[in-house]
């Protein structure tokens, strides 16, 4: 049996027991067993190579575990695959952007929303209150005037944040963001630092790469660190960050 239930998740949103992915001699994730809090951001930072990627890939399916189980909301899962994690209630980005780039930006929205496959959606009779949902996604990311562009056209920030509309549509309580905030410049960056904070008000659990140590000290609740596959330590963001082993790991200082 690939899942079972676990009792007694409190308010753990997401775990990990002793989960690895190795590629060839490299131990990109090794027997790492972490906790997430329900709720909040979690940010997960580390030197590069210290498996961060790596983790969100396997935490959504998008990568096969090794070994260990991950558990979403007390399902433990030995195997995870990516088209059933909106059924645990999870769902991610990539840090290169992912769209249908020949349909419109609406479009993107409601293929979502209705079949979730792209030709099935376009043939299906779209409700109204499909529509409506996918306008309040869009004013939420601030693309609603975009629409009817298509996705191809827009720029590298307007795909960031269209990209999140389509993570928002699957209507699931956790997010995994992969650095959310790479490349952007200021003005974008913060409409998405304002869209993730308006998210965790409605009481989601966010879950984001960041390389930005600035924006992890204003955004963070609760603080991973990795190191060479491992959980370094983890904790309240200034606890951590104040931690010599964090120090002379990560900061280098």
């Amino acid at each position: 049996m690939n899942a079972s239930r676990v009792e007694d998740i409190g308010d753990v949103a997401l775990e990990t027991e002793e989960i690895s992915k190795h590629f060839g001699a490299v131990r990109a994730v090794d027997r790492l067993s972490l906790s997430i809090p329900r709720g909040g951001m979690t940010s997960i930072v580390g030197p590069n190579g210290s498996g961060k990627s790596t983790l969100v890939n396997l935490l959504s399916g998008t990568l096969p575990l090794d070994g260990g189980m991950v558990i979403i909301d007390g399902t433990g899962l030995r195997v995870v695959h990516a088209y059933e994690t909106p059924e645990h209630g999870i769902t991610r980005t990539f840090q290169e952007v992912r769209l249908f780039d020949q349909i419109s930006v609406l479009d993107n929205i409601i293929v979502v929303l209705t079949s979730r496959g792209v030709f099935p959606s376009l043939f299906e009779r779209t409700k109204s209150e499909h529509r409506e949902k996918a306008r309040t996604i869009l004013e939420n990311v601030g693309m609603w005037d975009k629409r009817d562009s298509l996705a191809m056209e827009l720029s590298y920030g307007q795909r960031k944040l269209l990209e999140i509309g389509r993570a928002m549509a699957m209507d699931v309580r956790t997010y995994l963001f992969d650095e959310p905030f790479a490349g952007l410049f200021p003005q974008m960056l913060e409409r998405v630092k304002d869209i993730m904070k308006l998210m965790r008000e409605d009481g989601y659990t966010i879950i984001f790469i960041s390389h930005n140590m600035d924006i992890v000290r204003e955004l963070t609740d609760h603080l991973i660190v990795l190191d060479s596959g491992r959980l370094l330590t983890q904790g309240e963001v200034e606890e951590v960050l104040s931690s010599d082993e964090v120090i002379q790991a990560y900061l280098g200082t």
